[in-house]
């Protein structure tokens, strides 16, 4: 290890690394999904228009000063965030959008990310039978950007106990996760237990943070057309090395469903017990429904398709789910 300014470089771990061209989409689901394994998939995403035509200048030209939103209460007009951007460095880090849904905000750029990545799919988030605030056929698909050292503004792992992906169009980027088993470790804050204290995991204040070094650390970096699949509750962080734009959706599916209605049935009934007893209730009953339908479209194929409605109703692949950039969604509840 080598030491700068009071601070250790961790010893870190690389993360398994496959070729989508020989990984089928069951094995996905089975090692990784099921298998709570983070991974990095290289070769997807190579139908998309995005993947030839999304750099820093199309953004700035397609979109000049338009609003868009940057963080969670900051919004910049396009051209000028494209600017800063550039401008970015590790000694000045410039701003790094994460609060972009592509649904909301901004429509036209969908297109250019289809047909969807079969590995990540957002599976039963795309469910029509689920509660309105959860149905989400894109999987809350995301547009990040960032330049030279701008991040994420903390580690953390994604909420809803949803599994996460990103993919890297334009740009290389650091990814580093711990597993769950590490949380202890990584100094949790109290009024949000899904994000971490810490400020830099790679490069570690022990003093500040002595448990870090009982942690496991992996690192990788994406580099255009590589995904990387993040289990739920894996903690996460991830820094630009160069200007970076990319995307991300959550993933839903029986592996994730429990943490999941436990969480928003936990977080309603803050409001009343009643409240989240009856959601906890209705989750569960949908749950039901989504495993029985599921297991027969694995069970009789030819059988389910013939019948339509079991893919309509629980879409187990992109291909069974309608294309989610052919319709504008009805937002009536947005993201928080």
């Amino acid at each position: 290890m080598t030491a700068s300014r009071g601070r250790t470089a961790a010893p870190w771990l690389p993360i398994e690394r496959v070729d989508g061209n020989s990984l089928s989409y069951d094995d996905f689901l089975a090692r990784y999904m099921h298998g709570n394994r983070p991974v990095v998939i290289s070769n997807v995403g190579k139908g998309w228009a995005a993947m030839r035509t999304w750099t820093p200048e199309y953004f700035k030209q397609r979109f000049g000063s338009k609003p868009v939103a940057i963080g969670y209460e900051r919004n910049m007009p396009f051209d000028r965030f494209i600017d800063e951007v550039i401008a970015s460095s590790a000694e000045n880090p410039g701003p790094y959008m994460y609060r972009s849904f592509l649904h909301e905000v901004l429509p036209e750029l969908l297109p250019d990310v289809v047909p969807q990545n079969k590995f990540a799919f957002p599976r039963r988030f795309s469910s029509p039978l689920m509660p309105e605030k959860w149905r989400r056929p894109d999987g809350y698909l995301k547009l990040l950007i960032g330049g030279v050292g701008s991040k994420f503004p903390v580690m953390h792992f994604d909420g809803e106990n949803a599994h996460a992906q990103i993919t890297q169009i334009y740009g290389d980027k650091e990814f580093v996760v711990f597993p769950p088993t590490d949380t202890p470790y990584l100094y949790p804050r109290v009024a949000f237990p899904n994000h971490s204290t810490v400020d830099d995991p790679v490069m570690q204040n022990r003093e500040r943070f002595p448990l870090l070094a009982k942690a496991t650390l992996y690192r990788t970096v994406l580099k255009p057309g590589d995904m990387i699949f993040v289990p739920a509750r894996w903690w996460h962080a991830a820094r630009a090395l160069s200007t970076s734009i990319s995307v991300c959706t959550n993933m839903l599916d029986p592996s994730n469903w429990q943490g999941f209605q436990d969480e928003v049935a936990a977080e309603e009934a803050k409001k009343s017990p009643e409240a989240g007893a009856r959601l906890g209730g209705q989750l569960a009953r949908i749950d039901r429904i989504l495993t029985r339908l599921e297991r027969f479209q694995k069970e009789s194929p030819a059988l389910a398709r013939a019948l339509v409605l079991p893919a309509k109703l629980a879409p187990l692949t992109a291909e069974a789910a309608p294309d989610p950039s052919r319709r504008q969604l009805r937002i009536r509840i947005p993201t928080s």
